[in-house]
């Protein structure tokens, strides 16, 4: 009943077709054998030799009859056998195409479903500033309550620890908002075995290296200015600020595993390190590469309020007024605002569109149930989850051939190669064919394949620019800049505000179909009258230069 049901799916015009060879074959089988037996039969006659010749040929006769019959029964086993080659293809076709077409639908993000999306972040902002554990968004204070406005002149620098390295870089402001000159901004790998050590011997490490460019410069200990030099340090690990200027660890995350530091104020670290290198600097503002993408772009343009990276991670921040932070009533402050630091990696609600594949990533990554949200949009998720869904193609079907084993391999495709294919423009897409043996050592995969492939890298990267874009909107309808009004009214006059967003981050500056998806998810929720009045504007190097900034606007010396 099974294979008449796979040769009822078959296209039937190519069933008879494979029918009627059949039988074309086999009738020709037939009249051979009649046509040989005859002849036979009139060579003993003619011979004359009785019955040996009578048995000799009727034998013979036999022999070419089953010769015949063979022959048909081959022919019609090579005809059984195509036909099932091509009923299994169609069907393994089929179920590949289903795959797609299920992830497609679970991933779909129309806009009435991201406005719900950006209602349930306004919510969570708002649980997140009523009390400290009271929303999956941290919304942790950062203490900057007074961003660069482009008056700030001096030399000042700043410190960037990333992951497997770290920069350090020096910021001359001339007073205006055009007089930024970056000098000696050097990269510096970190010895393998300081990250997992002691956090004085890390410390250490990292301001002997300041130590040096400073002296590079000409402005070592030696020289006449006794004037204290001051430091912007990025420090992209989860922080207790307690003012501008400190914070504690709260925990390591990337591959750093210092034991003793967590709890420990960072900046006192890294001060006591710089005394012990002779070097006479404080640190002025300790701060995340998200609020110096803020300070950068403020300083660029002043209608700033909101900064957001899109990378490998992904985070946000914003400007707040003070006593809408109900936690942290009675706060003394330099202003009525503060910068608030999101983690909005961390966001997630229920009208998230989430998919099998998501719960399996989650499942087998060393933090479940922490970072929905990042792991929907950024780009240290978005490759493999393109992963999952091709090897859930190749289990349902043959159409990446018979080696598709190291489709179970996870983050073998990183998202710059996924966004290679997703943007491969060939008109026989050779970037994804080579992608797919380069990494996946699958050869000869069909056009069609691939066009499969291609299709699930944008469903993928739809889903993440659009689910980003209703974060972005989520954080202008707090404040008032999304054209819905509330408290803090985003009008002038009747008018919208004009609002700036600054963006950082490889996934929207880099990749430009991501960066179109998000763009247009943003106008779209905003509608026609508010969305002329948003820009989203790239920074860039706000965990550098922002970081100097922001020591410039918090300096002792102003």
């Amino acid at each position: 009943m099974k294979n008449l049901a796979k040769i009822k799916s078959l296209n039937p015009r190519r069933l008879l077709f494979l029918l009627l060879r059949f039988f074309f074959l086999f009738s020709i089988s037939a009249v051979a054998l009649e046509h040989w037996t005859r002849t036979s039969h009139a060579r003993r006659v003619v011979a004359g030799d009785g019955l040996r010749g009578a048995w000799v040929w009727g034998g013979m006769g036999r022999v070419g009859l089953g010769v015949a019959v063979g022959c048909a029964v081959v022919a019609s086993g090579i005809a059984a056998v195509a036909v099932w080659r091509r009923v299994r293809s169609r069907r393994g076709w089929a179920r590949a195409v289903a795959v797609l077409k299920e992830f497609e639908e679970g991933c779909a993000t129309p806009v009435s479903r991201l406005r719900q999306v950006v209602d349930a972040m306004a919510v969570e902002m708002h649980a997140g500033l009523a009390s400290d554990g009271g929303s999956k968004l941290r919304m942790l204070l950062t203490f900057v309550d007074a961003l660069p406005n482009g008056d700030e002149k001096g030399t000042y620098y700043a410190l960037h620890l990333g992951g497997a390295n770290f920069r350090v870089l020096k910021v001359e402001l001339g007073g205006t908002r055009s007089a930024i000159m970056k000098h000696q901004d050097e990269y510096q790998l970190i010895p393998q075995d300081l990250v997992t050590s002691t956090i004085e011997g890390l410390f250490d490490f990292l301001a002997m290296t300041l130590k040096r460019l400073v002296e590079k410069d000409g402005e070592g200990s030696g020289q006449s200015d006794d004037t204290i030099k001051e430091l912007g340090f990025t420090f992209p690990f989860p922080l207790k600020q307690l003012s501008i200027s400190s914070g504690t660890l709260v925990k390591w995350t990337k591959e750093f595993a210092i034991e003793d530091a967590n709890g420990k104020d960072v900046a006192q670290c890294l001060h006591e390190a710089l005394i012990k290198s002779g070097l006479e600097m404080r640190v002025a503002a300790l701060v995340n590469d998200t609020v110096g993408t803020l300070a950068l772009g403020h300083y660029e343009d002043e209608d700033t309020v909101a900064a957001v990276i899109i990378g490998t991670g992904t985070n946000a921040c914003y400007v707040e007024r003070t006593d809408a932070i109900i936690k942290c009533q009675g706060l003394l402050t330099n202003s009525d605002e503060m910068v608030i630091n999101m983690e909005w990696g961390n966001f997630w609600s229920s009208h998230l569109p989430r998919t099998p594949y998501d719960f399996d990533l989650d499942d087998d990554s060393p933090n479940q149930y922490d970072q929905g949200f990042e792991k929907m949009i950024s780009g240290m998720y978005l490759g493999d989850i393109v992963r999952r869904v091709l090897l859930r193609m190749s289990q349902q079907s043959d159409i990446f051939g018979e080696c598709a084993h190291l489709l179970s391999t996870p983050f073998i495709l990183s998202t710059p190669l996924m966004a290679s294919m997703h943007e491969d423009s060939t008109p026989d897409l050779k970037v994804v064919e080579r992608i797919l043996l380069d990494e996946f050592k699958l050869p000869n995969v069909s056009l069609k394949a691939r066009r499969l492939v291609v299709r699930v890298c944008d469903v993928v990267t739809q889903r993440a620019a659009r689910l980003a874009a209703a974060g972005i909107v989520g954080i202008l309808k707090k404040i008032g800049r999304d054209g819905s009004g509330g408290v803090a009214s985003g009008r002038v006059r009747g008018k919208p505000k004009r609002t700036v967003v600054a963006i950082e981050g490889a996934l929207y500056v880099s990749y430009s179909s991501f960066k179109e998806y998000l763009n247009e998810a943003v106008a779209e929720i905003l509608g026609e009258e508010v969305a002329p009045n948003v820009v989203l504007r790239v920074t860039e190097d706000g965990s550098g230069v922002g970081a100097a900034l922001l020591a410039a606007s918090h300096s002792l010396q102003r």
